[in-house]
């Protein structure tokens, strides 16, 4: 089992702030006789109006590398990874990349942050770690 990434528990609370239910920690995916683990399985129970729950999984990083670059690249690497094993075992589960709002702010609002954002189609969950909240949604 993977060790908890530094924010791992911040993001935990500021998801069931926000209506979500922890449903895995970690998410397990099988694959090709091998296993992974995603940081977190959540859902969120449909209301009378919605005909689905919403399942996601959440991945946290908390880029506290020297080099921020080399942060995203691991980081990219492993949503990679998991967005692949994902769309073939568990499609209806949205993957999100979860980082501190001061990454954010730095890496993934420059020129290479969005180029990567756009081309490889990440959805980013931003966090306030000090305030323990979710900050930003990016589909």
């Amino acid at each position: 089992m993977p060790a908890k990434d530094l924010y791992h528990d911040t993001v935990v609370q500021a998801l069931i702030k926000d209506g979500w239910e922890i449903t895995d920690d970690p998410l397990l995916l099988s694959y090709g006789g091998r296993e992974l683990y995603v940081d977190l399985g959540i859902e969120k129970r449909a209301i009378a109006a919605q005909k689905d729950n919403q399942k996601i999984a959440v991945e946290i990083k908390s880029f506290l590398k020297p080099s921020p670059v080399r942060d995203l690249e691991e980081a990219v690497g492993q949503y990679g990874v998991y967005q692949s094993i994902l769309t073939e075992i568990a499609p209806e589960r949205i993957l999100y990349l979860a980082v501190p709002r001061r990454s954010y702010e730095t890496i993934f609002t420059e020129k290479l942050g969005q180029l990567i954002i756009k081309r490889l189609q990440i959805k980013l969950l931003v966090f306030d770690e000090e305030q323990v909240r979710i900050v930003q949604w990016i589909p």
